[in-house]
């Protein structure tokens, strides 16, 4: 019924799909390698207007980290690690890390303050996973959680070090 000719034909299919499967994998293989390898963004640290309305951003004032949130989000600006960088070294060198968080006065008070408190949680498991010891980061409720100002600059995390 199949003659050698049709054979031979499949086996020529079986190479054509075989070397269609490989150019793909290597284009796909090759976009990932690229993407894993952009040079870092400009870190945010460096911007020193106020924080948008109401996005996450990140800067450095003063040797003083500001992280700050959108409204209702606990979610760290793009950009920590850099604007942490100072930070790391510092403790690298036997400092401390003081975290401490705020809130608007828009809202719920009580949600606002849990709120505040899991801003810093999310600052430290930054400086956690940029290689600083639990031991090396001391969560500081601040004596006034409720910061004056507009409400994209008070909704923030201050890292300090002590």
């Amino acid at each position: 019924m199949f003659s050698q000719e049709d054979d031979g034909q499949g086996v020529a299919l079986g190479v054509v799909f075989g070397i269609i499967a490989l150019v793909i994998a290597l284009v796909i293989g090759l976009a990932i390698h690229k993407t894993g390898n952009k040079a870092p963004a400009k870190p945010a640290a460096v911007v020193a207007a106020p924080a948008a309305a109401d996005a996450a951003s990140v800067k450095v004032e003063n040797g003083v980290v500001k992280f700050y949130f959108a409204s209702g989000k606990a979610e760290v600006a793009a950009g920590a690690a850099d604007a942490l960088a100072d930070v790391v070294k510092g403790v690298a060198a036997g400092k401390k890390a003081v975290v401490s968080g705020f809130h608007d006065s828009t809202g719920d008070p009580a949600r606002n303050a849990e709120l505040a408190k899991e801003r810093a949680l999310a600052v430290r498991a930054a400086l956690q996973a940029l290689g600083v010891g639990e031991d090396k980061v001391e969560l500081k409720k601040p004596e006034e959680m409720q910061a004056s100002g507009p409400n994209a600059e008070a909704r923030r995390v201050e890292v300090t070090l002590q």
